[in-house]
């Protein structure tokens, strides 16, 4: 690799980081209103509930859970519109942070945005393992885009629950969500938004 394109690397990985070392959540405004559409639907949702999809997990306000949060989430409480404000934005920064040391070169603001809202949903490990995640630290931006929708055969992953039964193979039962699958292609959106100069 030439030195100017090491060194072009290098300065890039300094912006997101920057941000996030200051607390700021990495596309602001948009990223919060990202999350509340998919989260929340119409209404923050301020009391505590056992997540269907989630196989039970206590959830509340823009989908915070105990992976996202020290605070206690208990089953009935009610939580503030501040005190939602205040730990989404904690959560989402802890969130961005861990993802960020998932890539080998800085991405574009809008594909860190749309890889944030899939580590929101899936969880960051999740989301590092992806080959999403492959493609982009190969610097093949559209490929890992289209990896939050498709896999490279062209059927939809990331769009799936487990059902808790088990199939005859032994394998665990998965049924499609047509609202997984709605914000998938949301993000491959968003993600492609980023790709384009």
């Amino acid at each position: 690799m030439a030195a100017a394109d090491s060194s072009r690397k290098s300065s890039r990985g300094k912006g997101l980081a920057a941000l996030l070392a200051a607390g700021i959540v990495v596309g602001g405004g948009a990223m919060l209103d990202h999350l509340h559409k998919w989260e929340e639907g119409p209404k923050r949702q301020l009391t505590v509930y056992a997540d269907k999809l989630a196989g039970g997990l206590p959830t509340v306000c823009m989908g915070l859970t105990r992976h996202v949060t020290k605070t206690p989430i208990v089953v009935g409480e009610t939580w503030t519109e501040a005190k939602c404000e205040r730990e989404e934005r904690a959560a989402i920064v802890k969130v961005q942070r861990e993802l960020l040391r998932c890539f080998k070169v800085e991405p574009p603001e809008l594909i860190f945005m749309a890889a944030t809202s899939h580590a929101w949903n899936f969880g960051v490990p999740k989301t590092c393992a992806s080959g999403a995640m492959q493609a982009w630290n190969a610097e093949q931006w559209a490929l890992g885009c289209r990896r939050l929708e498709f896999a490279d055969d062209g059927h939809r992953i990331w769009s799936y629950v487990k059902t808790g039964r088990t199939l005859p193979n032994g394998k665990p039962e998965y049924r499609f969500v047509q609202g997984l699958a709605n914000r998938r292609g949301d993000e491959h959106r968003m993600c492609m938004y980023g790709v384009i100069p």
